[in-house]
């Protein structure tokens, strides 16, 4: 059932780019974390988002599916040494947006809905070699997950430079897979929106 979802809500994507005044393809950097119960940056993981983007004719509405890696990197240290944990998490996303303009600016903020694509926890030693892959897989993971997202773009003739934060509302471990399955997506997005 979550695979036809997704499969006509990239229908409904791709027929609206046809129809779309400004459509292209984006892509940037992502600055993300994972939190309990207050957002920080002290595990920050630096991955990519990547995909298409349209905005209605009168440019108030913009939707968009893009591939996004998000995770953390978690620090530990005791007796039997020390490094840490790299969750790595992709998924493909769906921002469902309303925007506002003022000259050149742009402000942008609404819903999204994400699909789990692939997930796997990496150890890593201080020293920086990767001691292997945990157990974690996709499978402990919630496939769904769902948040806000808000941000500011700058807009060019054919182009736009933004800035967006994605907060999440879903916990991404499934119930009593794992010691962090109460923890959510954050993350910081900084793209490149080039026109079609």
């Amino acid at each position: 059932m979550k695979t036809k979802a997704l499969l006509l809500s990239i229908l409904f994507l791709t027929s609206g780019l046809l129809m779309a005044q400004r459509s292209g393809i984006k892509g940037g950097a992502n600055f993300s974390n994972l939190y309990i119960d207050d957002v920080s940056n002290e595990n920050m993981k630096i991955g990519l988002n990547l995909g298409l983007w349209h905005q209605n004719i009168d440019g108030t509405f913009q939707t968009e599916l893009t591939y996004t890696s998000k995770g953390a990197e978690v620090v530990y240290s005791g007796a039997l040494g020390s490094g840490k944990y790299r969750f790595n998490l992709n998924y493909i996303e769906l921002p469902i947006l309303f925007v506002g303009h003022v000259g050149n600016f742009n402000f942008h903020a609404g819903p999204y809905a994400a699909f789990l694509v692939g997930a796997n926890v990496k150890d890593v030693n201080s020293d920086g070699s990767v001691n292997g892959v945990t157990s974690l897989d996709r499978d402990d993971f919630n496939t769904f997950d769902y948040g806000l997202s808000g941000g500011i773009g700058i807009d060019f003739d054919a182009s736009q430079v933004g800035l967006r934060y994605n907060y999440g509302l879903r916990e991404i471990g499934k119930s009593g897979s794992f010691a962090g399955e109460a923890a959510k997506n954050s993350v910081l997005q900084l793209y490149v929106a080039l026109d079609f």
